[in-house]
C-alpha cells in the first residue's frame, strides 16, 4: 500500500468478504488506549478493539483481531523483531502534547480533523523536533537507552511523573493474581 498514489482502505478482507472497518483516527486511537491500560485483560482489551473497529461484529473473530492488528499497523504485517524497546511515549499520558504538536507542525487541530487512522500515523511520525512532545521523546529515549548526560539525566528527575511512561503489563491474569498473592505472603510475613 502507497499512502501516495492508492486511496485508504475503509474496509478488511475476512474469509474473503470485505468488512467495513472503522478508519477514523479516534476509533484507532481508543483502541491504542485500551492496550496501554493496565487495568483491562487482554480478552478486554481485543473486546474494545473489535467494538471500536468494526461497525458490525464479524463472524470470524480470530481473523478479525488479525486483520485490525494489521490495519493499526499502518496495513503492514507486525515487524517487530521480538527484542523490547523501552516506552518512550504514550497515547494517553502525552494527549495534550500530541495534540499541541500536530497544531505546531501541521497545523491540525484534532479536536476539528477528519483523518484516517493511516494519515494519522504518517503526521505523528513527522511531528517538529522543536515541539515539547518531541523534546520530551528524545529526552526520554536518551535516558533509557543510557546516552543521556548527567544534566538530561538530572533535568528527567526533576520531571518527576511528567517524565515517567509507565511500561506495559503483559502478564496473564494469573500471572497477576499470582503476584499479588505472593506480595501479600510475603507482606504479612515481613511484620
Amino acid at each position: 500500500m502507497n499512502i501516495l498514489v492508492e486511496e485508504l482502505p475503509d474496509a478488511v478482507e475476512i474469509d474473503g468478504v470485505e468488512i467495513p472497518i472503522n478508519s477514523d483516527f479516534r476509533s484507532c486511537l481508543r483502541v491504542i488506549l485500551a492496550f496501554e491500560d493496565n487495568e483491562l485483560t487482554a480478552y478486554e482489551k481485543y473486546v474494545v478493539m473489535l467494538n471500536n473497529l468494526f461497525p458490525e461484529m464479524p463472524p470470524d473473530t480470530t481473523i478479525a483481531i488479525k486483520q485490525a492488528l494489521k490495519f493499526l499497523n499502518g496495513g503492514r504485517e507486525d515487524g517487530d523483531d521480538g527484542t523490547p524497546k523501552p516506552r518512550v511515549y504514550s497515547f494517553s499520558k502525552d494527549a495534550d502534547l500530541i495534540f499541541a504538536a500536530f497544531y505546531q507542525t501541521h497545523g491540525v487541530d484534532l479536536q476539528i480533523a477528519d483523518l484516517h487512522w493511516w494519515k494519522f500515523q504518517a503526521l505523528f511520525m513527522d511531528l517538529g523536533a522543536d515541539t515539547a512532545f518531541c523534546q520530551l521523546v528524545n529526552l526520554r529515549k536518551r535516558v533509557k537507552t543510557g546516552r543521556a548526560t548527567k544534566e538530561e539525566r538530572r533535568a528527567a528527575r526533576e520531571m518527576g511523573a511528567i517524565f515517567d511512561v509507565p511500561e506495559l503489563d503483559t502478564r496473564t491474569p494469573d500471572e497477576r493474581e499470582a503476584e499479588a498473592r505472593f506480595l501479600e505472603l510475603v507482606g504479612k510475613e515481613a511484620k
